[in-house]
């Protein structure tokens, strides 16, 4: 089946000598496609520079059955992302996302609400300069979609279980986050991307909140694991 639909590229890997396997986040759900001899064309109609990480797409592709890759016929770019590409802060942290984009996205059916807040995030990170604390957010919003946004019912409570996902006024048994770093954890919570730049983390809580958010995936998501760019995201936002 032929089909015309946007596309978030999650990752982009070589396959022999001059062919690339996309994971992309389309319109109708997460789907592999095998670009054959792109790293050695160059026709107008599939540039290979299109498929980096969270670039958004319009493409005309021809979709199979599940489980079966898909080809590409025709790409082009949605929005130019001059300042990811360019700017190392953002690459990295686009690399970063994309990285665990690909590890816990892998319905294959359309999810709406997703796939724009997804758009929507790629584009603020393109637009906007004061990015340091930009993926926390992501990471923490992205739980909503995932099934797993923590609980608030008893947001004043002094610890956050991030095995059940809620806050309590006992010490949880799981590991939870507390003090200092809870203060942190909870500014972030109903936080917008345009007022992000208000929020003053140092180093310090940014790698910690960092930590437990990735922890706080790895309980909540069989199999998820820590991301490649992870420790090369913490030493640029030292």
């Amino acid at each position: 089946m032929i089909v015309s639909i946007k596309a978030i590229v999650l990752s982009a890997i070589k396959y022999g000598e001059s062919d690339l396997i996309v994971k992309c986040y389309t319109e109708s759900g997460v789907r592999s496609y095998m670009l054959k001899r792109i790293l050695k064309s160059k026709q107008k109609k599939l540039n290979k520079a299109y498929f980096q990480p969270l670039n958004i797409l319009h493409i005309t592709a021809l979709h199979n059955n599940k489980g079966n890759l898909n080809y590409i016929r025709e790409a082009r770019m949605l929005e130019l992302h001059n300042s990811i590409g360019q700017n190392i802060y953002k690459q990295s942290i686009a690399i970063f996302l994309s990285e665990i984009l690909t590890g816990v996205l892998r319905e294959e059916e359309p999810d709406a609400q997703l796939f724009e807040f997804l758009k929507t995030t790629i584009s603020w990170l393109e637009n906007h300069d004061r990015i340091a604390n930009f993926h926390l957010l992501f990471l923490l919003n992205l739980t909503r979609h995932l099934g797993f946004y923590p609980d608030t019912l008893q947001f004043n409570a002094p610890f956050f279980d991030l095995q059940e996902g809620r806050f309590t006024k006992n010490k949880p048994g799981n590991p939870f986050i507390t003090g200092k770093n809870l203060t942190v954890f909870k500014s972030l919570i109903g936080t917008n991307f345009d007022v992000l730049d208000r929020l003053n983390f140092n180093h310090t809580m940014r790698h910690a909140i960092l930590e437990s958010l990735i922890m706080y995936y790895e309980l909540h998501l069989p199999g998820f694991k820590k991301p490649k760019s992870l420790e090369i995201l913490k030493e640029l936002f030292q």
